[in-house]
């Protein structure tokens, strides 16, 4: 056993690991009061929105792949919003842009995440809208001691707020000044958003169903949409673009969305069965990578070691390559999944892992597909800027977000939960941060900017349509063994998100790491392949690796042909993990980096 950062937590009540102290208590004090895992998963993330504004807001998206003790299923939420009606290729191309961009009202699609809360509470939950929502209303309305982080962001921000998003300098610069850290900062603003919503769900009576009804009518039907359509329709905002616009998204478009509930997308990996969201997400680029690595035996290969890194690196530029070739909406897009899970498949791709490090975005032929391949290529090559080993980048990459232009991109959230009956959950919020589009005034949260994941080209698996869902990064896990909900897991990263789990993951399966060890163990991931975000960067060869893997592994990889980025230790990743043994033993885990993350449990 190894020296960790903490103890994997231990317990049999239930356990909870999110990427905030404060609302990992709110998630057990759910717990505690007897509320289920559903229940601890949404107050949880609504004190996410709070406590971490710059990683996830109110009008954000979440997906989330869970376990229903009481149905005995494994299914998906989708709290991904889609496209407005008016957001088309013609009205983008008009204003003379060739991307979305990442920033400002334009790349706005319906906020997704709010629905999808109601609707795991009012389905698998127990607690009334209240219980779940007063630890965020406190937060939001009593204080919380501003993380460092936050201030630094908002510091860095401070002219481009001041001079272009008024709003936003209302509340994140409050008197002018920036916000110290360590020191209680408010959102009023926010907590008489979530009063209003509350008292308008109580209002229609104690009926617990018919309240949580009245709260998603209020969000999407009600005063928050209004609220919407109104700064959507009437406020110009500078952009990535370098120039003002206005947004397509209105009341309308809210109106008619709804989250929903699928089948996730799984992949037999020896005695493990991993769960997923589908091609909208880029959550089979886990199965993929599993998929290329089967055969391969890791657990000869040290969890730190340069063969280990190297082999898994290699894999996943194969499967990312596949991402962009084949992956986007099933509603709109025919996504040959079960042709890139097989084994015909995959048998090829697996041979082209040599022992250097490929330089070329190689993805794999499928029939039927040639003509969408080539023009996936072509794109590509037009539009997806490929920029030196240190540049800055665009992407939620490392955990310190680098500052891009004027702008700095937000990251992500993550919660998992397992409670006393068996129920788990993961889940990944995120959107709606301070950075990516300016505070609605009247409801202290401004709106998430995941249409920049679409293309303005015609003829690809992403390219913008209304009503259609961004291919987003958020991918939460779980994990069966043996047949039994065992695990669940995740963590924010943009495109990193993947690579960080497969890392804990494979270390977890073949080298006998508890969830804390594995988690605390050097982290890598590489930026060869083109970037979700705007402007949709891409780093051939790259391989980021924290400096703790030592000279002797880097080296190593270097030799290899890996373009080596050396990152600081402790900088690369936010995961956290829970698990639950045959024997009733729950184990949870969260990650040191950042000093935020934190499991708790009983």
């Amino acid at each position: 056993m190894m020296f960790t950062t903490r103890p994997e937590i231990l317990g049999t009540f239930g356990v909870v690991t999110s990427t905030h102290y404060l609302a990992t208590a709110a998630g057990m004090a759910m717990l505690e009061r007897g509320g289920n895992a559903f229940d601890a998963c949404v107050a949880t993330a609504f004190v996410l929105q709070v406590v971490e504004p710059h990683l996830v807001g109110p009008a954000g998206e979440v997906p989330g792949v869970f376990y229903s003790a009481k149905t005995g299923k494994i299914q998906v939420l989708c709290g991904q919003g889609v496209a407005p009606a008016a957001a088309t290729i013609e009205h983008f191309r008009g204003l003379g842009l060739d991307l979305i961009p990442g920033n400002g009202l334009l790349p706005a699609v319906v906020p997704g995440s709010f629905d999808a809360w109601m609707l795991m509470l009012r389905d698998h939950g127990s607690m009334r809208l209240r219980d779940v929502l007063e630890p965020a209303i406190f937060h939001a309305e009593s204080g919380h001691a501003l993380m460092p982080r936050i201030s630094n962001t908002i510091a860095d921000l401070k002219p481009f707020f001041e001079t272009h998003w008024p709003s936003t300098a209302e509340i994140y610069l409050p008197g002018g000044q920036v916000p110290a850290a360590r020191k209680l900062f408010r959102n009023p603003r926010l907590a008489q958003t979530w009063r209003r919503v509350l008292a308008e769900a109580e209002a229609v009576g104690g009926d617990r169903d018919r309240q949580i009804q009245a709260a998603r009518d209020a969000f999407y039907r009600g005063f928050v949409a209004d609220a919407i359509d109104r700064y959507a329709r009437q406020t110009e905002v500078m952009d990535a673009s370098g120039r003002p616009h206005r947004g397509v998204l209105t009341g309308d478009d809210l109106a008619r969305w709804s989250a929903s509930y699928e089948d996730p997308v799984t992949y037999d990996y020896g005695d493990y069965t991993v769960a997923k969201a589908g091609a909208w997400s880029q959550g089979p680029v886990f199965l993929q990578t599993l998929a290329l690595l089967k055969n391969a035996d890791l657990a000869a290969e040290g969890p730190n070691s340069a063969a280990f890194v190297h082999r898994l690196t290699e894999a996943m530029k194969l499967a990312f390559a596949d991402r962009e070739a084949y992956y986007g909406d099933p509603d709109f897009v025919d996504v040959p999944l079960a042709h890139l899970l097989s084994e015909a498949y995959t048998a090829p791709r697996r041979a082209l892992i040599g022992e250097q490090a490929s330089l070329d975005l190689r993805p794999g032929t499928v029939p039927g597909y040639e003509a969408q391949l080539a023009r996936v290529m072509d794109t590509l090559t037009r539009l997806s800027r490929v920029t030196e080993i240190g540049a800055v980048g665009n992407e939620p990459t490392l955990a310190e977000m680098r500052a891009a232009g004027t702008v700095k991109r937000g990251d992500t959230t993550h919660v998992d939960v397992i409670d006393r009956w068996g129920n788990m959950v993961s889940c990944t919020p995120s959107g709606g941060w301070f950075q990516s589009a300016p505070v609605i005034p009247e409801l202290g949260f401004g709106l998430t900017t995941r249409a920049q994941m679409f293309w303005l080209e015609e003829g690809l698996p992403g390219t913008l349509a209304p009503g259609k869902r961004p291919r987003t990064t958020l991918t939460p896990t779980l994990a069966l063994r043996g047949g039994r909900p065992y695990m669940v897991f995740g963590t924010p990263g943009g495109d990193q998100q993947e690579q960080w789990q497969l890392l804990l993951f494979l270390r977890h399966v073949h080298h006998g790491l508890n969830l804390q060890e594995a988690i605390d163990m050097p982290m890598s991931h590489t930026l060869h392949f083109p970037s979700s975000f705007y402007p949709r960067d891409r780093k051939p060869g790259h391989l980021a690796v924290e400096q703790s893997f030592g000279p002797e592994v880097i080296d190593a990889l270097r030799a290899r042909g890996h373009a080596i980025e050396e990152v600081p230790a402790w900088s690369v990743g936010r995961l956290t993990a829970a698990t639950l043994d045959e024997d009733g033993i729950m184990h949870a885990a969260a990650t040191p980096r950042l000093m935020q993350a934190y499991a708790a449990g009983r």
